[in-house]
């Protein structure tokens, strides 16, 4: 039968015997990539008469590393950073020196027997599965030049050439308590979601230069975020206003604006946008209390915000806009966005009449309901665009898309898709936007794109 080398056969079992006793980074090997790892060593070490076992792992360990486009070293470090364990989450609250000391005996303990899963590389594993399977070559390597988009690449590198990891025990407390673990340290949109945080690994890109028309409420969103991320106490905002005028878009562009963690000037402070759902809202005091102590910033972001009357949803919202006995987390704040001034759906069959005799004080229940809007400290209205608004975000987005044809010809055409569309809005001049540079760059500048338009 074949069997690696005694000398491999020490170094496979010295492994696994390293994986096994992880105290506190045990997520760190149970990803994909982590797995596979692990099933090719039991390979190695126990393997059948023809080797189809060792071959078969090998391969899944190759997929899972191709999938990520990340080299084994890389990933191992990377799942360092973003682990989620009681160290890392202490780390984010309290400083070094306070930190429990078997905690920290724990954390050095795990990296230096993950240093030892870092040195076995990839071309080592492919060497050991060749002379177990006793192939001619060995199997192909993975290889991939590393990509360290927003991880601190001075940790990065100093991972990789000190001698011991368990001397980097410090550093990594700083590097959880400035960038924080898990999902919020990988993720920088996330939404709540049956019950759990869900990263989102594609995030709208809109940016807030691509946003035009109401400066004066994208200037005071911006300020009372800075505020937010300077550790004061934000405002709770409400956006309302005519469907398309661009509300969401500018909650969305806060993210690309401030959620880097490159260390470059304001974008260092590790904004976190958190979708949650309306119907999702009845978790929202649960959801507060889990962003509670951690280093982030969060903006709860909630679209087309409306509530039915004895909503459960109205009942949650209202207690994390108000407060209760428990303290409300700085870190935290809620953007909402609706189409409608008054948050509650009213009907006219809800107003007091003086036949009513179910209800002694129907005038205040019924100001309970209109003055909802009111807890959130500040809102922001967006009027329906006029004619010179919607013209002045055309020829924005039309300049910023390299559209070069004459102004006079944009306005005509603008129109001409706003009369025939949805209107003279953000949203349609976005649409008309992106129609008019496919269609020139499909069919030339002599195409007449108000011909193609069928009327309504």
């Amino acid at each position: 039968m074949p069997t690696a080398s005694t000398s491999s056969y020490t170094k496979v079992q010295f492994l696994q015997r390293q994986a096994a006793s992880l105290l506190l980074y045990q997520s760190v090997l149970q990803g994909e990539v982590g797995v596979a790892f692990l099933d090719l060593l039991q390979a190695i070490r126990y393997t059948d008469a023809d080797a189809r076992s060792c071959l078969q792992a090998y391969g899944i360990y190759f997929h899972a590393l191709a999938a990520r486009n990340q080299n084994w070293e890389d990933y191992l470090i990377t799942q360092i950073l973003i682990s989620e364990n009681p160290f890392t989450r202490l780390a984010q609250q309290r400083e070094f020196e306070d930190l429990p000391s078997a905690l920290v005996a724990a954390a050095q303990h795990d990296l230096q027997a993950l240093q030892s899963l870092y040195e076995c590389s990839s071309a080592s594993l492919s060497e050991w599965v060749q002379t177990v399977a006793q192939l001619p070559i060995s199997p192909v390597v993975w290889y991939q030049e590393p990509k360290r988009v927003g991880t601190d690449t001075r940790l990065f590198t100093s991972l990789q050439h000190l001698e011991s990891w368990g001397n980097a025990v410090e550093d990594l407390a700083a590097y959880y308590q400035q960038f924080g673990s898990g999902l919020f340290a990988e993720y920088h949109a996330l939404r709540w979601q049956s019950g759990q945080f869900v990263g989102i690994r594609y995030a709208d890109t809109v940016k807030l230069n691509t946003l035009v028309g109401y400066e004066s409420q994208r200037d005071a969103l911006l300020k009372n975020t800075e505020f937010l991320l300077s550790g004061e106490m934000a405002l709770h905002v409400l956006l309302y206003g005519s469907r398309g005028s661009g509300k969401s878009s500018l909650v969305k562009a806060l993210l690309n604006e401030y959620s880097d963690s490159s260390g470059k000037g304001k974008a260092q402070r590790n904004l976190r946008l958190l979708e949650v759902a309306k119907s999702e809202l009845k978790n929202l005091p649960e959801i507060v209390e889990h962003l509670r102590g951690l280093s982030q910033k969060f903006i709860i972001f909630v679209d087309d915000l409306s509530f039915e009357e004895d909503d459960d949803a109205f009942k949650a919202l209202k207690v994390v806009l108000e407060g209760n006995l428990t303290a409300r987390p700085q870190n935290t704040v809620v953007y909402a966005t609706s189409n409608r001034r008054h948050l509650i759906r009213e009907f006219f069959v809800d107003r007091p009449a003086p036949k009513d005799h179910e209800e002694i004080h129907a005038w205040d229940t019924m100001q309970e309901k209109l003055s909802f809007s009111d807890r959130f400290g500040l809102t922001l209205t967006f009027e329906p665009a006029d004619q010179k608004t919607y013209l002045k975000i055309v020829g924005h987005l039309a300049a910023q898309a390299g559209i070069n044809i004459k102004p006079e010809d944009l306005e005509y055409q603008a129109l001409q898709w706003a009369t025939r569309h949805n209107g003279r809005s953000g949203r349609t001049a976005r649409q008309f936007v992106d129609f008019l540079k496919a269609d020139l760059a499909i069919f030339g500048a002599d195409n007449n794109m108000s011909d193609t338009q069928p009327e309504n």
